[in-house]
């Protein structure tokens, strides 16, 4: 019995990536092969939920809604090592994480640039000091609620997000060009931020 398989448009920033950005970055960045090129290896999604210690079901409805933002199914991250302070237990689940790759990644990357980040309140870019020496970029979102997939009178608190972007690159310069070939909203840098 032969199965019928569904053929699928590729996400509009993997086929701009592609065709266009691949072979424009190659002769800007002046590298010799392809394969020098800066890629997006994938994005990392990370809410930590110290207030699960308290009340663990509410991790229930962060898993919930981190499942809507990325259409992918997220685990729950669990306690190291027990601080008493915190009230913390060895293995107790007070975080929940995503990792996005291929389609789902570009898809998400696409939402979060031209849906979510503009629905920041009082947003003016992302710092361009956020690179890791790798070349990889982190970012904090302080709100869930900035994603249309989250119904504001359905959220029972609410918490952010980090969101890490993992690029294969030469270093922070060329993750950037990268980056602005995506339209990523990085602030310009200012007299302020070289200080």
């Amino acid at each position: 019995m032969a199965t019928a398989t569904v053929k699928t448009n590729p996400p509009r920033l993997r086929k701009l990536y592609n065709e266009k950005i691949r072979g424009e970055l190659k002769q800007e960045l002046g590298v010799s092969s392809i394969m020098q090129v800066p890629v997006l290896k994938k994005i990392v999604l990370n809410v930590g939920a110290g207030f699960a210690v308290a009340n663990p079901k509410s991790l229930d409805s962060v898993v919930t809604e981190l499942g809507a933002i990325t259409g992918q199914a997220p685990v729950k991250t669990r306690a190291k090592e027990a601080i008493s302070n915190f009230k913390l237990r060895e293995g107790l689940a007070i975080g929940v994480m995503v990792t996005l790759r291929g389609d789902r990644m570009y898809e998400f990357l696409d939402r979060l640039v031209n849906v979510a980040l503009p629905r920041v309140r009082d947003f003016n870019g992302l710092s361009p000091k956020s690179f890791d020496a790798r070349g990889n970029y982190s970012l904090g979102i302080k709100e869930q609620i900035i994603f249309p997939e989250i119904s504001f009178d359905d959220v029972d608190q609410i918490h952010g997000m980090d969101v890490t972007l993992v690029m294969q690159s030469e270093g922070p310069e060329h993750s950037a060009k990268l980056l602005e070939k995506f339209n990523f909203p990085l602030r310009k840098n200012t007299k302020s931020e070289n200080k």
